[in-house]
């Protein structure tokens, strides 16, 4: 990969920390010594300053008890994507790994993953799929555009979108050769 996504912006791990601390009725004190961070790193990304490593979200998650996702998911969009290369990454201290999380999973869904070749001269046409249902594609080859219907977008090589699956929506190729990562979440 060429580019390397941006970093996660800290507006989101700062709302994630402070709602997720407020569920499980904890002070800023108590989460810290839970996760072996200090006080003043956790107040200052409480206040969305500072940038904190892989190591140190792992460390406030399991401190919370919740799955790392939970503190650095971005907020929800009817229709989410994610260009090759953009999506907010989190840094490793200990090596040169990061990982940008396109989509955590709800608890309690299901999710059913598919790898799709299709070629051009074939609109896909979808019929929505059973309420609650949201798919997730990823580009492999190829350009595609995908999404509900009035609501398509062209994505490329490396691009992520999700959107709503319980409404009618449509799959066409726009060049030869073209596959993508389709996971269909039912809730």
């Amino acid at each position: 990969m060429s580019e390397v996504p941006s970093r996660l912006p800290m507006e989101w791990i700062a709302a994630s920390l402070k709602r997720e601390r407020g569920r499980a009725g904890l002070s800023l004190s108590e989460l810290a010594k839970r996760a072996g961070v200090a006080k003043s790193t956790l107040s200052q990304l409480e206040a969305a300053s500072g940038n904190p490593s892989m190591e140190t979200i792992w460390a406030l998650a399991v401190g919370l008890g919740v799955p790392f996702s939970a503190l650095v998911e971005p907020p929800a969009q009817a229709v989410q994507v994610i260009r090759a290369g953009q999506g907010p990454a989190v840094h490793s201290e200990q090596s040169s790994y990061l990982a940008s999380l396109l989509s955590a999973c709800p608890p309690g869904a299901r999710r059913d993953i598919y790898y799709v070749w299709l070629e051009p001269g074939s609109r896909r046409d979808s019929e929505p799929h059973i309420p609650g249902t949201t798919e997730h594609i990823v580009v492999t080859e190829g350009k595609v555009e995908a999404g509900p219907r009035g609501e398509a977008v062209e994505l490329g090589p490396g691009d992520y979108m999700s959107y709503r699956g319980d409404v009618p929506h449509a799959y066409e190729a726009l060049a030869p050769g073209t596959k993508f990562v389709l996971i269909m979440q039912h809730m």
